[in-house]
């Protein structure tokens, strides 16, 4: 499972992509044979002006079915992450399970 990790208007430490890796693991690690790439986007909605403003974008491509988007926003980038983490473990277990029973979920082309 390979991990990109995308950082926009933040500095990422190596602790920070450490616990990212780490909750990554922990969460999806029943899902390796499943899941090849996980993008992670953090993100600083309002800057230095603080508030409830630290997104994580969480993207699961999966072969021939809709990739599994989880986003959240949080005061702390690590509630953030573990939030994100949690939600797309859940929606992918739904997502394969429903695959395996009914066989993979149609990808809708794209309307411009």
């Amino acid at each position: 499972m390979q991990i990109e990790l995308r950082a926009n208007g933040i500095e990422v430490s190596e602790s920070l992509r450490d616990h990212t890796e780490r909750c990554l693991n922990f969460g999806l690690d029943w899902a390796k044979q499943d899941v090849d790439r996980i993008v992670i986007t953090l993100s600083d909605i309002n800057g230095p002006r603080g508030g409830n403003d630290k997104r994580c974008q969480l993207r699961i491509p999966l072969p021939r079915m809709r990739d599994v988007v989880i986003e959240e926003v949080a005061s702390d980038l690590q509630v953030a992450i573990a939030r994100s983490v949690d939600r797309a473990a859940r929606s992918l277990e739904r997502r394969l399970s429903r695959q395996r029973e009914f066989g993979p979920i149609p990808v809708s082309p794209v309307e411009d």
